[in-house]
C-alpha cells in the first residue's frame, strides 16, 4: 500500500495514495464510526477547485482526495515524484470498498442519482455482493435544500445504521454535500461521481486503452457531446498549461484550507 500524504496540484491537495491504502483507511474509519470526507477528482474536479477559492477550501478539508484518472496521477508523479502506478477511479474505489464492507459486515447507503439508476445498481450489488448489507438508497432531490432539510437527511442517514455512505450527485455538488454532511452523519462519506451510473450499467465505461492513455474524456465526450464539450474544450488545455507553469515554479497556487459556510446545499 502507498500513502504519501497530500500534494499540491493547482492549489488542490490531492492524496498520493493507491486504492488499497484508500480502502483500508475508509474501512478503518467505518469500523470506528468516525466521519471521513472522501472524493475522487479527475481534471474537471481539480479545475473546479482551482477556479473557485471557496470550493478549493472545501476540497482541501477532505481527508482523502483521490487521483481519478491518469492526468491527475501524472501531475502527482511529474511535480511531486510520488511514483503512483495507477489512478484511483471512483468506480474502482467503490468496488473495493463494497467488497471490504461485505467482508467486514459494514452496512452501506447510496445517496444520489435517480430512482431508476438506483434500482439497477441494487440489482448489480445483489449479484456481485450477495452478503453486503445495504442500509438504504435515496435518489437526489435535484434541488437546493436549506439547513433544516439537510439536518433531516443527516438524521435519516444516521438512523439507517449505515457505516459508509456513497454519494453520487455530480461534481462539484457532491463534494459540497459531503463536506457539509460528514460530521453530522458521523461516518465515512464518499463522493463517487459517475460510479453509480457505471455500476448500474446506465453509462458504458471507456475502453481500457483510453483509460491507460488518460483519454477517458474522449469517451465521455462521444457519449454526451452537448453536455460536456465546453468542459473539455475549455478546461483540459488550461489544466495542462497551469500544470506546466506550476512544475516550472512560475505558478504557485495557494492550498487554501478553509471555506465560508453555505446556506443551502444541492441534494
Amino acid at each position: 500500500m502507498i500513502d504519501l500524504g497530500k500534494r499540491n496540484v493547482l492549489g488542490v491537495l490531492v492524496s498520493a495514495v493507491d486504492r488499497e491504502a484508500a480502502v483500508a483507511r475508509i474501512i478503518r474509519a467505518a469500523r470506528e464510526r468516525e466521519p471521513l470526507r472522501v472524493t475522487a477528482l479527475a481534471v474537471h474536479g481539480v479545475m473546479a477547485g482551482n477556479r473557485n477559492l471557496e470550493h478549493r477550501g472545501r476540497l482541501n478539508g477532505f481527508d482523502l482526495v483521490l487521483p481519478d484518472g491518469q492526468p491527475v496521477r501524472w501531475a502527482l508523479n511529474l511535480m511531486h515524484r510520488t511514483g503512483l502506478r495507477s489512478p484511483v477511479r471512483g468506480t474502482d474505489l467503490a468496488l473495493g470498498v463494497l467488497s471490504a464492507a461485505e467482508q467486514g459486515g459494514l452496512p452501506v447507503y447510496f445517496y444520489g442519482s435517480t430512482t431508476g439508476t438506483l434500482e439497477r445498481l441494487a440489482a448489480r450489488i445483489r449479484d456481485e455482493f450477495p452478503a453486503l448489507q445495504v442500509a438504504g438508497m435515496a435518489p437526489s432531490r435535484f434541488c437546493a435544500i436549506d439547513r433544516s432539510t439537510a439536518s433531516e437527511i443527516a438524521a435519516q442517514l444516521r438512523k439507517s445504521g449505515a457505516r459508509i455512505v456513497f454519494v453520487g450527485l455530480g461534481c462539484p455538488r457532491q463534494e459540497t454535500f459531503v463536506h457539509a454532511m460528514a460530521d453530522p452523519v458521523g461516518v465515512p462519506m464518499i463522493a463517487v461521481g459517475a460510479a453509480f451510473d457505471y455500476l448500474a450499467g446506465t453509462l458504458r465505461p471507456p475502453p481500457n486503452v483510453l483509460m491507460r492513455w488518460g483519454l477517458e474524456w474522449v469517451w465521455r465526450l462521444v457519449l454526451e457531446p452537448r453536455r460536456l464539450w465546453r468542459r473539455y474544450a475549455l478546461l483540459n488545455p488550461v489544466y495542462v498549461i497551469l500544470l506546466g507553469l506550476q512544475a516550472l515554479g512560475l505558478y504557485r497556487p495557494a492550498a487554501l484550507t478553509s471555506a465560508a459556510p453555505i446556506e443551502a446545499l444541492d441534494a
